[in-house]
């Protein structure tokens, strides 16, 4: 079945880096298309970045210019690099896979049928 574990969370300072790496097994990785999203405490899931399957991106506009996401196909590996971080970043985040083998990028969390069970990022100021 269908697995994605996430890793790479941690605390770091404000302008702090880190990198979260989410390896997928169970599908034909480079089929589907994948995402970050985030949750913080009471707050609703909102999508942070997406990849397609051809590799498209797309960014929520809060993260533009300092968060880069990457798939390496090979490793059946998701990556989100996070630079320049922010107490408001804060979260739990979470990477998904698409329900469908379709083209293009969602930030829309209905778009994806499959996830990990999270990684806790705490941006200290």
């Amino acid at each position: 079945q269908v697995q994605l574990v996430e890793s790479g969370g941690g605390s770091v300072q404000a302008g702090g880096s880190l990198r979260l790496s989410c390896v997928a097994s169970g599908y034909i990785y480079s089929s589907y298309g994948m995402g970050w999203f985030r949750q913080a405490p009471g707050k609703e899931r909102e999508g942070v970045a997406g990849v397609s399957k051809d590799g498209s991106t797309r960014y929520a506009d809060f993260v533009k210019g300092r968060f880069t996401i990457s798939k390496d196909n090979a490793k059946n590996t998701l990556y989100l690099q996070m630079n320049s971080l922010q107490p408001e970043d804060t979260a739990m985040y979470y990477c998904a896979r698409r329900s469908f083998s379709i083209w293009g990028t969602s930030l829309d969390p209905t778009a994806y049928g499959y996830w990990g069970q999270g990684t806790q990022v705490i941006v200290s100021s």
